[in-house]
């Protein structure tokens, strides 16, 4: 058997974030008929996604194996599972456990957060080891609190400032917000990157998550390429922004065969030409 054979390969999956209003059945049933196999789940006010009890049977009764749990750290879900970070963290790794998912994304600390951000610095690594769930950080962009163009709430997530977090998610769209070349932001932190959030981006400055067949500026053929090619072993979640297609249900179910099926050509083109 030839070396390229015996290398592992990137998972293909879908992540739920665009139905962050919807009930996640939705989601679910939305993924399974576009022919998706796994889901990235994101933890929201719907208890569905919080609870593994009731998680583990729907993800069970459309056929889909939850790879991956979005804790919830967005402003929206700030108040899911309290306001404590670490707490979210440890009810997220739970959840993970128990519908056996390998990972969970989190988002950087905010500046204020000096306790997090030394948590994740210093103990972020061993609390993965022990629980066997990889707790990996999100890179994000700057976010600028209303007219005050001096406050920024996260670090402008260059290079060299995500060397203190021990694991990585590489969102390409929050990558082309910041200026990233994320092929180049790939070989760099390979070693620590478990984890891709793929769309793509219009190049105006702004985190547009377009469909991977949309115009942007983006090479996310030749990323796919990089990844198979690497062997790279972990998930690539598509994390799209849905909203022009919601209210039409055949056009939602063809942007989701056609970016399935762009992600799967490309990494079986890739596992071929290696």
């Amino acid at each position: 058997m030839s070396e390229s054979r015996t290398k592992p390969r990137p998972r293909l999956v879908f992540s739920t974030a665009p139905f962050f209003r919807y009930p996640v059945r939705e989601a679910f049933r939305h993924a399974a008929e576009a022919g998706f196999e796994a889901v990235e789940v994101m933890v929201t006010q719907d208890p569905n996604t919080q609870e593994p009890h009731l998680l583990a049977p729907l993800a069970e009764e459309f056929g889909l194996a939850v790879q991956a749990v979005h804790a919830p750290f967005l402003l929206l879900t700030r108040r899911v599972w309290g306001s404590e970070p670490t707490g979210k963290i440890y009810r997220a790794v739970h959840l993970a456990e128990e519908v056996g998912a390998k990972l969970v994304v989190i988002h950087p600390p905010y500046r204020w957060q000096l306790r997090f951000g030394q948590w994740v610095e210093n103990h972020l690594a061993e609390f993965s080891a022990r629980t066997g769930v990889i707790v990996a950080v999100e890179n994000m962009f700057p976010i600028r609190l209303g007219a005050d163009r001096g406050v920024r709430l996260h670090s402008d997530q260059a290079l060299d400032d995500l060397e203190r977090f021990p694991y990585l998610v590489l969102d390409t769209s929050h990558a082309a917000v910041t200026g990233l070349d994320i092929r180049d932001f790939y070989q760099q932190h390979r070693d620590r990157i478990q984890h891709v959030h793929l769309s793509n981006n219009a190049g105006k400055g702004w985190d547009s998550h377009l469909p991977v067949h949309e115009e942007g500026v983006l090479p996310l053929g030749e990323f796919l390429d990089d990844l198979v090619k690497d062997g790279f072993a972990g998930n690539v979640s598509l994390e799209l922004d849905l909203r022009p297609w919601m209210r039409d249900q055949g056009s939602l179910h063809d942007v989701l065969v056609s970016n399935r099926e762009f992600c799967e050509r490309r990494l079986t083109r890739a596992r071929k030409n290696d």
